[in-house]
């Protein structure tokens, strides 16, 4: 974060951009999170709106920015605000309070942790399988949150690591459901508590899928060469762990499309092609239908993410090429192919394909509405189609800003 010094004397925009930039966050993800366009936000930056943002844009912004003290961007006297606290989806509040309060009863009845674990690979069922995923998914993790704790505080020995190994995947999943409608620091404490739940596990699977999780969190905050490291840590952690394991063997290969997109964010691109290449040759080696519940690791996730890597690189023309081999209907995740559509759209708009990227964000939104409204990048993609895209796209452009709560 910015010391004040180097705030000093800057306007309000100045100050916006700096400590974005310093943060590590795009212009297109702030944007998203506030529901305008990139050129919106663009404009604030640089001062050139005739009516500046007002008090509520401000607030939504630092919510955006992690900030805290909204003097951060006003500049003037103290003005402390609870901004830190952001609830995007209905079902955070829940899953805040599971993950935050404390809970000093005992358990009603003993818990079985077969039968935990197997709740909590039905939630990460149902994150993959929903067209809703954010609302049915989240709304079985309060419970399964509250009971994995009860059982890690009440059982020892095995039962307890079994348990621990249960509320990590919890965990885990609170994070993929929390990622852009909730705060950094719950995103954080859900990522920490899923890394320390692993390591009461003690299995290296366990341990990897966490570190698969504050990777994710790690990059979304601007530490991509953490993120990058972490990654490769936890593949070189399951090296020694892969002969017939093929749980081990597909979290492998998900830490090595965590390590490939993580690259392509930071420029890195012959790490991220290597991570993409070894991905695929594990994928390809996995028995037809295998898939780590967690990551549905696949031949179709590891093509998807080679969109991605293309598409970070700011090569188009590349992402639409890998995205031309992939049939959607192979991929196992709802999310994942809403996704596969949103990156498609990123191509189409890095060549200012306006009629491409307006198509690849309608079918990404008939696939998930959820997921592309939840998204930023789906959201700041929207506003700047609104803003470029001209008048044969406007009508539709328009009633699909609506549709992601987007206001060009």
């Amino acid at each position: 974060m910015p010391t004040p010094d180097e705030l000093a004397a800057k306007a309000i925009g100045e100050r916006i951009q700096t400590i974005r930039t310093r943060t590590g966050r795009t212009r297109a993800v702030v944007a998203g999170l506030v529901g305008r366009s990139e050129d919106w936000l663009r404009d604030v930056e640089k001062g050139r709106l005739q009516h500046p943002p007002g008090l509520e844009m401000l607030l939504r912004i630092g919510q955006a920015l992690g900030v805290r003290d909204l003097t951060e961007i006003t500049g003037g006297h103290e003005l402390l605000v609870g901004i830190s606290r952001r609830a995007g989806h209905p079902v955070v509040p829940a899953i805040r309070a599971a993950i935050e309060g404390v809970d000093l009863t005992p358990a009603p009845s003993p818990i079985d942790t077969t039968e935990l674990a197997a709740r909590v690979e039905r939630a990460w069922r149902l994150w993959h399988t929903s067209e809703t995923p954010r609302a049915d998914a989240g709304a079985m993790l309060p419970d399964l949150i509250r009971d994995g704790r009860r059982a890690l505080r009440t059982l020892d020995g095995r039962d307890c690591r079994a348990a621990a190994a249960a509320l990590s995947g919890a965990y885990a999943l609170s994070e993929q459901v929390l990622a852009w409608v909730a705060d950094a620091p719950l995103l954080w404490l859900a990522a920490d508590r899923c890394m320390s739940a692993a390591e009461i596990a003690d299995d290296p699977v366990t341990l990897a899928a966490a570190s698969w999780v504050l990777g994710n969190v790690w990059r979304s905050t601007g530490r991509e060469d953490d993120a990058y490291q972490l990654a490769a840590d936890a593949v070189a952690l399951l090296d020694s762990h892969l002969d017939g394991n093929q749980a081990a063997q597909a979290l492998w290969g998900a830490c090595q499309l965590h390590g490939a997109i993580t690259a392509a964010r930071i420029g890195r691109e012959g790490d991220a092609l290597r991570g993409i290449d070894q991905a695929m040759g594990m994928a390809r080696a996995l028995p037809a239908g295998s898939a780590h519940p967690w990551t549905l690791f696949g031949v179709a996730n590891t093509e998807i993410s080679a969109v991605s890597v293309q598409v970070d690189l700011r090569k188009s023309g590349g992402a639409l090429d890998a995205a031309s081999i992939i049939d959607p209907d192979a991929v196992p995740s709802v999310d994942r192919r809403a996704r596969l559509w949103l990156e498609l759209a990123r191509a189409y708009a890095q060549q200012q394909d306006w009629l491409g990227t307006l198509g690849a964000l309608r079918t990404g939104t008939s696939v998930s509405e959820e997921s592309m409204r939840c998204h930023p990048l789906a959201r700041s993609l929207v506003g700047e189609l609104v803003s470029h895209g001209g008048r044969i796209t406007e009508r539709e452009s328009r009633a699909l800003a609506g549709r992601l709560g987007v206001t060009a």
